[in-house]
């Protein structure tokens, strides 16, 4: 049980290949920033299998746009208690674009 005047958080970042999420108690009045902050020692402090070291170290701790449960927001947010804090990674390409790609290749073929 946790004490009053305090909150749990899960930070979250995803590559193609893991999830990583780390539980964070914080302060009550803790702000997404200081929840990447915990969450970012607590990586640190964890062994991983040898290929995970590289993706935690490449992790944009201070970059990456966050939000929380798919919401973005800024870091100066004060989440509630549960609230899931993501950060997101850019996108290799965009899913519009290579969308119109396989439907022109589908249109393409299909005029053979």
């Amino acid at each position: 049980m946790r004490e009053s005047g305090t909150k749990r958080c899960v930070v979250a970042y995803a590559t193609r290949e893991h999830q990583y999420l780390w539980t964070v108690d914080l302060p009550a009045h803790a702000t997404v920033g200081e929840a990447l902050k915990a969450a970012r020692s607590l990586a640190v402090a964890t062994r991983t299998p040898r290929g995970q070291n590289e993706e935690l170290s490449e992790i944009p701790w201070d970059t990456a746009p966050v939000g929380i449960f798919g919401v973005i927001c800024g870091r100066q947010v004060v989440p509630g208690d549960g609230d899931r804090i993501e950060l997101y990674r850019p996108l290799r390409s965009d899913p519009r674009d290579r969308r119109r790609e396989r439907v022109r290749r589908e249109r393409a073929s299909k005029r053979r």
